[in-house]
C-alpha cells in the first residue's frame, strides 16, 4: 500500500520492481546482480541506488498512521488496549485448516485468563544474570592482553550450562582494539568438558578457543576473525571421524576466522558463512546453505541438500556423492563440481595440515600420508558465477588491471547476468 502511495523512487528504487498487487520480487539477492543496487557489491549497480534515510522515516510514519487507522476501526486508542483481545480474531479458517487437525487451540484462543486490570505486556525487564556468565573469569585473567596486548593463556573446565563462552571477552577486545582485534591467538583459552550453545559466538581476531570435549549448537556463530578448535579428549578411544562432536548450525553467519572440528557436526553447517574457513570430518543435511564466501573442508560424509542457495566461497569435499548436492543448483547450473587442480590441491593440503596441527586428527594424518593418491577423491563445490568472477579477477591481476576497477566489473556483470 505504502509503495503504491509514494512510488518506487520514494523508497530509493531507481526502477520499480515492487508493486502492491502481486508483489514482484527479483529474487537475485544471492547473485550480485541486484538491478536497484541494494544487494550487490558491484559499483556499477550500486550507483543505481538513490535511497536516503528520510525515506525510511517516511515509510514508518505511513506505517504508524495505518496502524492507528486499523486500531480506531476496532475501537481502540492504542496497541496496549488491543493486546489480549482474542475475541476479535477471525479463527474459523485456522481451526478448520487440515494442518490444525488434532490440535486444541483453546488455550491460545480463550485469552490469558488474567484479570481485566492485569498487565498483558512486558513491564519487568528480563534478568539475564550476566553477572554469573563464564566470561567474567576470562575477562579477569585477560587483563594483560586487554591492557597491553600481551599474550595470555587460560585453562578451565566447562559445563553445557555455560553458553556463549568467549562472546563477552570478544566484545571487550573489539571495544578496545576495534574491528582489527588483537594479533592472532593473543588470548588462548582452553576448556575441557561439554560446552553449551553458541560456544565462541562472534569472537574477533586475537581470541582462540580450544574445546577439548564436545559442544552444542551454534559453535562459532557470527565468527569475526577468531579461532575455534573442537577436538576429543586425548584419552578417548573412539574414532573421532565417526562420532558427533558438535551440534547444528555451526558457523552461522560467520564473516572471518577459522574453525577446526575433529569429528562430525550436525545439520546446516556454515549457513550464511561469508568469509570464515572451517575444516570438519563430516556434516549433516543442508551444509553450506546460502554460503556467500569463505572456505570449507569436509573430510568425511555429507548429508543431503548440500549447497542450497550457495552463491560464493567454495568447499573441498571428500568422496562427494553428487546426489547429495542440492538438485536444483545442479539442474540450473548454479553449482560446479570440479576436480582439484594443482593450485587447489596445494591449498587443500595446507588446510589439512593446519587441521592436524590444531586437533591432532588421525584422519587428517592418514590423508596427508597418502595425499597424492587421495587428492583425486576430493571434489571442489563452487558456485558457477563465483567461479566466473574469480577467473575474471585473476586474469585482471595477471594483466596488471585493478580487479575492482570499472572495466573488470563490466566483465563480471556481463559474465553473471545470464
Amino acid at each position: 500500500m505504502v509503495a503504491a502511495l509514494l512510488g518506487a523512487e520514494e523508497f530509493g528504487f531507481a526502477t520499480a520492481p515492487l508493486v502492491v498487487s502481486g508483489c514482484i520480487l527479483m529474487r537475485v539477492c544471492h547473485l550480485d546482480t541486484c538491478p536497484v543496487g541494494v544487494a550487490t557489491q558491484n559499483p556499477k549497480l550500486r550507483e543505481r541506488f538513490n535511497g536516503k534515510p528520510e525515506f525510511v522515516v517516511n515509510f514508518f510514519e505511513f506505517l504508524a498512521q495505518e496502524v492507528r487507522e486499523l486500531l480506531a476501526s476496532l475501537g481502540f486508542r492504542s496497541l496496549d488496549e488491543a493486546i489480549g483481545h482474542t475475541d476479535l480474531l477471525e479463527i474459523d479458517r485456522a481451526i478448520s485448516h487440515w494442518k490444525a487437525d488434532g490440535l486444541d487451540l483453546t488455550p491460545i484462543l480463550q485469552g490469558s485468563g488474567l484479570e481485566a486490570n492485569a498487565p498483558k505486556r512486558r513491564f519487568t525487564a528480563q534478568n539475564h544474570e550476566l553477572e554469573k556468565h563464564f566470561d567474567h573469569k576470562l575477562l579477569a585473567l585477560s587483563s594483560a592482553a586487554l591492557e597491553d596486548a600481551q599474550p595470555v593463556e587460560i585453562e578451565f573446565p566447562i559445563r553445557n550450562t555455560e553458553q556463549a563462552v568467549g562472546t563477552m571477552l570478544g566484545n571487550e577486545i573489539t571495544k578496545r582494539f576495534g574491528a582489527e582485534g588483537l594479533a592472532q591467538d593473543t588470548i588462548r583459552v582452553t576448556v575441557r568438558g561439554s560446552a553449551g550453545q553458541s560456544f565462541g559466538a562472534f569472537i574477533p581476531r586475537g581470541l582462540k578457543l580450544i574445546l577439548i570435549g564436545d559442544s552444542n549448537d551454534y559453535v562459532g556463530k557470527g565468527l569475526s576473525g577468531g579461532t575455534v578448535v573442537v577436538r576429543p579428549d586425548e584419552g578417548s578411544s573412539f574414532p573421532a571421524e565417526e562420532n558427533i562432536i558438535a551440534g547444528n548450525v555451526i558457523g552461522y553467519g560467520a564473516t572471518s576466522g577459522t574453525m577446526f572440528f575433529s569429528g562430525i557436526v550436525g545439520e546446516r553447517f556454515l549457513v550464511r558463512n561469508s568469509g570464515a574457513t572451517a575444516v570438519v570430518e563430516g556434516v549433516g543435511d543442508h551444509a553450506l546453505e546460502y554460503m556467500t564466501g569463505g572456505r570449507a573442508v569436509i573430510l568425511g560424509r555429507t548429508g543431503r541438500n548440500l549447497g542450497a542457495g550457495m552463491s560464493g566461497g567454495y568447499a573441498f569435499v571428500y568422496k562427494l556423492i553428487a546426489s547429495r548436492v542440492n538438485p536444483d543448483a545442479i539442474r540450473l547450473d548454479e553449482l560446479k563440481l570440479l576436480p582439484l587442480d594443482d593450485q587447489l590441491a596445494t591449498e587443500l593440503r595446507g588446510l589439512i595440515v593446519a587441521h592436524h596441527e590444531q586437533t591432532g586428527s588421525l584422519l587428517a594424518q592418514r590423508l596427508l600420508n597418502e595425499f597424492e593418491q587421495e587428492r583425486v577423491n576430493f571434489t571442489v563445490v563452487m558456485p558457477t558465477n563465483f567461479a566466473s568472477v574469480s577467473e575474471i579477477r585473476e586474469s585482471a591481476l595477471l594483466q596488471g588491471l585493478d580487479p575492482d576497477g570499472e572495466l573488470v566489473w563490466e566483465q563480471i556483470l556481463e559474465a553473471t547476468s545470464g
